[in-house]
């Protein structure tokens, strides 16, 4: 063992957090306060999903990040599968992992 004494520098901060989304689709997070200097490089998992569903983070500041989740159901058209208009999916649990940049 080595009692040079080096200096590893830490890894960014990472913050994890689960948010249900509400009647509008919406799921937010708050991040610790000074968590984060600038807007946090955020990447996102839903759990339980059967149907199609699609997400985009709608905003995102140092302190909380907005995701946005549409549920869409698929139609056959002339026996082509189509993706029908995108509804507000509401009751889906968002996981969102945010790195500092």
């Amino acid at each position: 063992m080595s009692t040079e004494g080096a200096y590893v520098r830490p890894g960014p901060r990472v913050e994890r957090a689960t948010a249900v989304t509400d009647a509008n689709g919406n799921a937010a997070f708050t991040w610790p306060a000074g968590a984060f200097s600038a807007p946090p490089v955020v990447s996102i998992g839903l759990a339980g999903t059967v149907a199609f569903r699609s997400h985009t983070i709608t905003a995102n500041t140092a302190a909380s990040t907005t995701v946005n989740v549409l549920v869409s159901a698929g139609v056959t058209v002339l026996g082509i599968g189509v993706l029908a208009v995108g509804a507000p999916a509401s009751g889906v649990t968002v996981h969102a992992t945010a790195v500092a940049p």
